[in-house]
This record gives C-alpha cells, sequence and structure tokens, in this order.
C-alpha cells in the first residue's frame, strides 16, 4: 500500500468471550447496550460485542483515556447531512474504522479516514444474485468465472467496496455499481485519494481496508 498503512487488528469473537463478559457492562454505552440487545441470534450479538468492546479497548489505549470514557460521535453522512456518516470520536486525532461477520471483527486505525470491511463468504446463490449489483464490469468478471470460484471473488470485491465507501462516510448510500474495483486478487484498482488492498483474515471470509491518501 502507498499510503501510510494503518494498524489493524482481528478479534475472534469466540475467543474474547471471556474477555467481553468481564468488560462489556463497564465499558460499553448505553446506545452499544441497546443494539447488542436487539440481536436475536446469540453469536451475532456476541460478534457485536466483541468488536465494540475491542474497540473501546484500543480507542483508550490509542488516547490514553480509559475505554468507558471514548465518546463516539458520527459525522454527517455526505449524501444527506443526516448524523450517520463515518464514526469519530472528539476532534478526530485518530480515524478508525469496525466491521464484523460471522463471529470474526476487523478494526483499523489510521491518520486518515479510514475503512474496513470483513465478508464471510456467502452460497453460490447469493453471490450471483448481489453480484449484478455490482460495477458492470465486475459483474461480468463474475460471471465469467467458474461458479465453484464465484462465492470466495464476490466477497473479495464486496469487502473492498464496503472499506471504500465506509471510509468515504456513504456506506450503502452509494450505489455499489458506480466504482470499479476488480475481483483479481491484490489488484485492486486505483481510486484517486485511496489506496485500497485486501487484508488475509481466517479461511471462509474475505477482507478489505481502504485508507485515505
Amino acid at each position: 500500500m502507498t499510503a501510510e498503512a494503518p494498524a489493524l487488528w482481528l478479534v475472534r469473537a469466540r475467543a474474547f468471550k471471556t474477555v467481553v463478559a468481564r468488560l462489556a457492562d463497564a465499558v460499553l454505552d448505553g446506545v452499544e447496550k441497546e443494539r447488542a440487545a436487539a440481536f436475536r441470534a446469540a453469536g451475532d450479538r456476541d460478534t457485536y460485542l466483541a468488536g465494540h468492546v475491542g474497540l473501546r479497548l484500543l480507542l483508550g489505549a490509542y488516547l490514553g483515556v480509559p475505554p468507558a470514557e471514548v465518546l463516539l460521535q458520527r459525522l454527517p453522512c455526505p449524501l444527506c447531512g443526516q448524523p450517520h456518516g463515518r464514526p469519530v470520536v472528539d476532534g478526530n486525532p485518530v480515524h478508525f474504522s469496525l466491521s464484523h461477520s460471522g463471529g470474526l471483527c476487523l478494526l483499523a486505525f489510521a491518520s486518515t479516514p479510514v475503512g474496513v470491511d470483513v465478508e464471510a463468504v456467502p452460497v453460490l446463490a447469493v453471490a450471483q444474485e448481489v453480484g449484478g449489483s455490482l460495477h458492470p464490469r465486475e459483474a461480468s468478471e463474475l460471471r465469467g468465472l467458474r461458479t465453484v470460484d464465484q462465492p470466495a471473488v464476490f466477497a473479495r470485491v464486496w469487502a473492498r467496496k464496503e472499506a471504500y465507501l465506509k471510509g468515504l462516510g456513504v456506506g450503502l448510500g452509494r450505489s455499489m455499481s458506480l466504482d470499479y474495483l476488480g475481483t483479481a486478487p491484490e489488484a485492486v484498482a486505483k481510486v484517486p485519494g485511496w489506496t485500497i488492498g485486501d487484508v488475509a483474515v481466517d479461511a471462509g471470509y474475505a477482507a478489505a481496508v481502504a485508507v485515505q491518501d
């Protein structure tokens, strides 16, 4: 990567569960606790809690404050102006991003805006159906692959897209069809002002990080 490399952390919810059980009530705020309680599946709840406890512990270490005193805010969305843009801490002394999927949580910290995404590799039907919403060139590349390879490649390009859009602060409010990032391994297309790369994570997942130059 050509931009200053962000610091990346991978949290496995199952391995982190004992720490989460000990610290969650003390370090998470009311909003985070409400969101955790809203998950119907225990595994999804555990993953959310692991990611957010990990985020607060790391932000507290970077900022030199107790994890419970980290005040999380949202920037205005660049598309609509509503307060659901990139998450920040007061004054933006460190930029960060969090993603979680299927028991894995990926976190990034950088000196410039950053986004990360981790995706569990889906079943073929999902890859083929949702793949049509990618950039036309990416959708064509995906269709040209063997069916056995399509789910993993779809997860790869989707993670790249989400990481970039999270870095921008727009999330899925910006169409996945607008930006071409490509499906080839370790060969992300150039995006002006950003450096985007794949992140090696556990088997069965794909992940990516995007950092502003």
